[in-house]
């Protein structure tokens, strides 16, 4: 669709107007920017001070505050054009006498050039979000249209990114009739430089997995390319697990992720610890674990996007909400119980804001 197209296909500006006083929330919407505001532009010092102090001193302090960080992220240009139209609103101060005109200009020019300047800040979101649904389409894309179908087991995979593109992966790969591989891995950090990370991650993991002699093999070849051509401060945790045809037979890897969780009817076993995660330490050695499901067992492994998901109140999920929840939905296959879990995280999050990318990994064994 052509850019004449898409402009006839938006709403006018009286239309749009309209809709806006017509809609329902507004105090809520308002309520939750201001929030995520604060939660982005204010440091951790600045926040612990807000808790102890009175009312009055929020009012003043908290617009310095935003104001201050605000006027810091922009361009030099534009910090010297928006203290300008500050001035001219500020100190052009209202007085009898000839002068009216010369000072409701100057209000007028300040007033003019603070437009100018978030005109030139929306057109920056813009070109960004732009940008960000081009990864995204990208990224979507290179994501696993279904969860995957394999005799004998049950699975479920499922990412929810924390922006418009996510750091984490969620992919299976055919290693062979007999074999599957599932992985899971969570990119330091966010955005669209954990995007691009987790995409190259994917596609050396794709094509290094059918051919592997081992899995810790895998692990080893995975360490040393990211740590040789690794890029500064960034590096990868992984699960990859490997499920045999109509059997209970489970290997896996866990190169710096949390130890997946092993459901037996209610009863929940933590599998041991792995090595480092991939990209930090050069020549990095990873074994190969191994565990046996019966029908009905359940392995699960996560993100820590789920259990450090926070609600309006600053909250964690936590650790033990989630085991409790686990142990509750053995009698659901992968499907329901992946679902259950991530619905009941939305509800406990409410309005907040989510924070990190969260995803999850089903694998039940079933034999009928």
């Amino acid at each position: 669709m052509n850019q004449q197209t898409q402009r006839e296909r938006e709403p006018g500006f009286r239309e749009t107007l309209k809709s806006d006083f017509r809609q329902s929330g507004f105090r809520k919407s308002v309520s939750k920017d201001y929030r995520e505001t604060l939660e982005f532009f204010l440091d951790d010092e600045q926040k612990e001070k807000l808790l102890r102090m009175n009312v009055f001193k929020k009012f003043f302090l908290i617009p310095f505050w935003l104001f201050r960080a605000m006027y810091l992220h922009m361009t030099p240009a534009r910090r010297v054009i928006l203290l300008i139209g500050v001035i001219l609103i500020v100190f052009t101060g209202g007085s009898s006498g000839s002068n009216d005109v010369t000072i409701n200009n100057g209000n007028l020019i300040g007033a003019l050039l603070i437009l100018f300047i978030l005109l030139l800040e929306l057109k920056d979101k813009i070109m960004a979000r732009d940008e960000l649904e081009a990864g995204r389409a990208v990224q979507s894309a290179l994501m696993p249209e279904e969860c995957p179908s394999f005799p004998g087991w049950d699975i479920w995979i499922h990412t929810i990114p924390a922006n418009d593109v996510g750091g984490d992966l969620v992919d299976y790969i055919p290693v062979g009739e007999d074999r599957l591989g599932l992985a899971l891995g969570d990119v330091a950090g966010k955005g669209l430089g954990a995007a691009l990370f987790m995409a190259r991650l994917q596609a050396t993991l794709r094509a290094l997995g059918p051919e592997r002699a081992t899995v810790a093999g895998l692990g080893r070849r995975l360490n040393d390319i990211f740590e040789r051509d690794g890029v500064p401060n960034r590096f990868a945790s992984l699960v990859y697990l490997e499920i045999m045809r109509d059997t209970g037979a489970v290997t896996f890897l866990n190169a710096g992720h949390m130890p997946p969780l092993r459901l037996r009817g209610s009863d929940i076993e933590e599998m041991e610890r792995g090595g480092p995660a991939l990209g930090i330490v050069s020549g990095a050695e990873y074994r190969e674990q191994s565990v046996m499901l019966e029908n009905g067992d359940v392995l699960c492994v996560y993100s820590d996007g789920l259990t450090e998901a926070r609600n309006e109140q600053g909250e964690f999920f936590g650790e033990e909400r989630f085991r409790r929840l686990l142990g509750r939905l053995e009698n659901m296959d992968a499907e329901h119980m992946g679902k259950h879990i991530t619905e009941r995280i939305q509800r406990f999050m409410g309005d907040a804001r989510q924070h990190d990318d969260l995803s999850l990994l089903v694998v039940k064994r079933r034999t009928s």
